[in-house]
């Protein structure tokens, strides 16, 4: 019965990695977006990561959605959910 729960709720225990977010971010972002403070360049129509988490609209799992689902102004990225969360999880990080 036990081995049954965990099986049942492994995956939603598994936290969002904010570093691993950190490197796809730079990696798959940061061509339009200013995702850290040493960044130089990035779009300039375009909000930065630290603007985007300090929308008062703002959740990490609303963003997670946003990113798995196809919109017409982004490139279209092969996301993993893990990866999804990861991701808005840094963004999150700059609400601070």
């Amino acid at each position: 019965m036990v081995a049954v729960a965990v099986g049942l709720t492994g995956s939603a225990v598994i936290a969002a990695d904010a570093d691993h977010g950190a490197e796809l971010a730079k990696r798959w972002c940061a061509t339009c977006h200013v995702v850290d403070s040493d960044q130089k360049r990035a779009s300039a129509d375009v909000l930065p990561f630290a603007t985007i988490a300090r929308k008062p609209d703002f959740s990490p799992e609303k963003l997670a959605f946003f990113l798995l689902d196809r919109h017409p102004k982004m490139p279209n990225f092969p996301l993993s959910r893990a990866e999804a969360a990861d991701i808005a999880a840094y963004v999150a990080s700059f609400r601070n």
